[in-house]
């Protein structure tokens, strides 16, 4: 399972949660995703829902990969491919590392009461590490400009 709290530069972190668990879709052919290491990259929920919309209706449709919702720290987390926080410096968000222990893709949300956003799927392993990058980036432009016009 995934153990959060080894976050990087962090100004965000996914502890305490609160909402209730939903049940996860599982794939039913090829790779089981529980056999895929990943690493957490967590965000505001705020910035977090804006970049899964714009990954989600981005002219290359790329695919997202799974993504928990905490609901306690009001923070999502991205699943990437490990050793994704090696090179993670993107200002408020934290990228937490697998450290080699083997962690994997869970079928089931690694944290008591976070919950599915996007359960992991076949098709959607993990998400690249640039695009999410490039999607926070955007989603965070658009909030400020958003909270600008207040």
């Amino acid at each position: 399972m995934l153990h959060i709290g080894m976050e990087t530069g962090s100004r965000t972190t996914a502890t305490n949660p609160t909402t209730t668990p939903t049940t996860p879709t599982t794939p039913t052919t090829g790779p089981a995703p529980e056999d895929q290491p990943c690493d957490l990259v967590t965000v505001p929920a705020r910035q977090g829902l804006e970049a899964v919309d714009i990954l989600r209706r981005g002219r290359d449709h790329e695919a997202v990969g799974p993504v928990l919702h905490n609901g306690a720290c009001d923070t999502l987390g991205f699943l990437v491919p490990p050793g994704t926080a090696d090179a993670w410096d993107v200002p408020g968000s934290a990228c937490t590392r697998t450290d080699g222990r083997g962690l994997r893709l869970p079928t089931t949300p690694p944290a008591a009461g976070s919950g599915w956003l996007l359960p992991p799927a076949e098709d959607a392993p993990v998400t690249d590490p640039a695009v999410l990058r490039a999607a926070l980036d955007q989603a965070a432009r658009l909030l400020e400009a958003a909270d600008g016009c207040n």
